[in-house]
């Protein structure tokens, strides 16, 4: 496996992935002043490469590095100690950190990122190049639309909707439907802005 992007996202995928006995065959970073991570070289161009992960934890710099990476293979990774059931679904590139739950029936998309320690109950649906930050409660039947991000510590109720392209301010309580575009926070949560989000 080899990971795209050269920063700290990178050493918590890579600790997943030795976790399940796979190797690291390669680190790739736009920056050329990025020469090594963690003991390890880092490459500056991903052409021939595969199976990649893009390790990049903001959404849309993540995207835009999928976008032009083109026809590759993407792999996933999920941490040893992460409990994903049986009937739950992750997409290519995407990854599930240490100590993280996926119950029953649960849909992850293309290249989205649920972190440590977070909870994802029965029937969510989390769509393409999402981020669920650490410690993250989404309740059975949530979604959350692609682009999303959802903060640290936040908590979603059952049945709730999360638009497209949003941000959702850590340690926040979301008792109500986002639409899409919004930068909503609080306990409970309020829409601060709207349409105008990318993150």
């Amino acid at each position: 496996m080899y990971l795209y992007g050269a920063s700290g996202h990178a050493k918590v995928i890579k600790d997943a992935l030795e976790s399940q006995g796979i190797k690291v065959l390669g680190l790739v970073d736009d920056d050329p002043q990025v020469e090594s991570l963690d003991g390890m070289p880092v490459l500056h161009s991903a052409e021939g490469l595969s199976p990649v992960i893009v390790s990049v934890g903001n959404c849309v710099a993540r995207r835009k590095i999928v976008e032009g990476l083109g026809n590759v293979a993407f792999g996933t990774a999920i941490h040893r100690s992460a409990i994903v059931s049986l009937s739950a679904t992750v997409e290519e590139g995407s990854v599930v950190m240490a100590g993280a739950i996926l119950q029953p029936c649960v849909h992850l998309g293309r290249h989205s990122i649920v972190n440590t320690g977070a909870s994802v109950d029965h029937d969510c649906i989390v769509g393409d190049f999402v981020h669920i930050a650490p410690h993250c409660t989404l309740c059975g039947n949530v979604t959350v639309g692609e682009g999303t991000w959802i903060g640290a510590g936040t908590t979603v109720i059952q049945g709730v909707k999360i638009g497209k392209n949003c941000c959702i301010g850590a340690g926040s309580l979301v008792l109500k439907d986002i639409p899409d575009g919004c930068v909503a926070y609080g306990s409970p949560c309020r829409i601060k802005e709207n349409g105008s989000y990318e993150k």
